[in-house]
């Protein structure tokens, strides 16, 4: 591996001689990548939206997990993993990553798994569970499916780990215009986040072989019953389209209050994605900032506290009462009382760092956060690059900024009820999660 030094001395000797000879400089990272079909071999009920009433009917392209694994000059490796899925638990992330370190001795916090979010792809076990009353027949298709997906996302890993190879990274950001606040019934001008960040992976020789990609944006143009990766699977099939043999992986920002507008139709899907794709390429038809190493990756976790639990009288006076799923949040808590004596008073929040050096920092957050969290921390983090993505490793919750949570409605508090959770969380969730990253930062 040649030092920066060399490699300018390199580039001196080739001008004094005219140019004319061959030199190949050497790359300054390895990377493998590896692609998996993630689609359900069954038409399995669809996730994300609680009114459907039948599972998918057919199958629009397929749902993909794809993999990045890093190598800097000194051996340190981080994963980045992609998924066209509503989201994965912390209990599928560990046991995934368990199984990689096993197989691999990469641990768990070089690893970061992303879902794309979109709302045409398959109920994950666990995952909003209380949305969903499935038959025992739907529900063992259910767990089924979730056994297979852990295997299919160690497979993923283990071969993206066997195929490094000498690369470039190199970074930059384009707009696309699309997401929209979906809160504007309580604030008309909440924010909204256009940003497209790229980072561009080339071979020795300079030719594209991957491109990881993002927009903080729900991925829920559709409401259909076909299995689809929505904006984000129309925009990956579009870039590999234009730039064969490349792998194109998307991950979804910090987009748990935006909607893609208009909206509605399997055209307007594709129309989104073709304008997110047209926005990487622009990036990648630029000349992008050079990524260097080296890696440092960093996971914790912090307990966000949840308002005080219901007492068991409270619980069993409101028996029958509410909604179909506001009922069913009340038999489960019962049913925890029951079982474990108590009700969980707080959710371990993770939160994931992957710097390359000083060009570029990945934060990775977990649950739905929302876009607040996006600019606060790019206002307080002072770094070259900052890409902050959204639902990583696990979707338990929305996670409210302070803002949100003080609007309350949908994103505040109100869609806890989905995932088991009697919430809202307490005041003082965004500090602690911005403490949090800040910590990990000094470290």
């Amino acid at each position: 591996m040649l030092t920066t030094m060399q490699k300018t001395l390199l580039v001196i000797l080739i001008g004094l001689f005219g140019g004319n000879y061959s030199v190949l400089i050497a790359a300054d990272w390895k990377v493998g990548q590896s692609r998996v079909d993630i689609t359900p071999a069954k038409n399995i009920w669809l996730a994300g939206y609680a009114s459907r009433k039948k599972p998918a009917q057919s199958t629009q392209h397929p749902l993909w997990a794809k993999a990045l694994v890093f190598e800097d000059p000194q051996g340190q490796r981080a994963v980045i993993v992609t998924t066209d899925l509503i989201g994965l638990t912390r209990e599928i992330s560990d046991a995934v990553c368990k199984r990689v370190t096993n197989q691999t001795g990469i641990s768990r916090a070089q690893i970061m798994l992303n879902s794309s979010h979109t709302h045409c792809s398959p109920v994950v076990k666990g995952c909003a569970a209380l949305a969903y009353d499935f038959t025992p027949e739907q529900q063992k298709d259910v767990d089924d499916y979730a056994e297979t997906l852990q295997g299919k996302l160690v497979k993923v890993i283990v071969e993206a780990r066997q195929s490094l190879e000498p690369a470039n990274l190199s970074f930059g950001e384009e707009k696309a215009t699309f997401a929209i606040n979906r809160r504007g019934r309580i604030n008309p001008d909440g924010p909204v986040d256009h940003s497209v960040p790229v980072l561009k992976v080339t071979d020795s020789e300079g030719k594209l072989r991957a491109i990881l990609f993002g927009y903080a944006c729900h991925n829920t143009t559709i409401a259909l019953f076909e299995f689809c990766g929505d904006y984000a699977g129309f925009a990956q099939i579009a870039l590999e389209k234009q730039y064969p043999g490349t792998l194109a992986l998307f991950m979804l920002g910090c987009g748990g209050d935006a909607n893609p507008h208009p909206r509605g139709t399997m055209e307007l899907a594709e129309q989104h994605g073709t304008a997110l794709a047209q926005a990487v390429s622009r990036a990648v038809e630029q000349k992008l900032d050079p990524v260097r190493g080296p890696l440092t990756v960093r996971f914790q976790r912090t307990d966000l506290p949840f308002v005080a639990p219901p007492s068991k009288a409270e619980l069993e006076s409101q028996k029958g009462k509410g909604d179909v799923y506001t009922q069913r949040l009340t038999d489960y808590l019962l049913g925890q009382l029951k079982e474990q004596g108590s009700i969980p008073k707080s959710y371990p929040f993770s939160a994931q760092i992957f710097e390359f050096g000083g060009d570029l920092t990945l934060i990775g957050l977990g649950g739905e956060t929302v876009i607040d969290y996006a600019i606060r921390l790019h206002e307080e983090i002072a770094v070259k690059h900052l890409w902050v993505a959204g639902y990583c490793n696990e979707v338990f919750a929305y996670v409210p900024s302070e803002r949100v949570l003080k609007e309350g409605g949908y994103e505040g508090g109100g869609a806890m009820k989905y995932f088991g959770w009697h919430g809202p969380f307490q005041p003082g969730v965004e500090d602690r999660i911005i403490k949090l990253i800040q910590t990990m930062l000094a470290q």
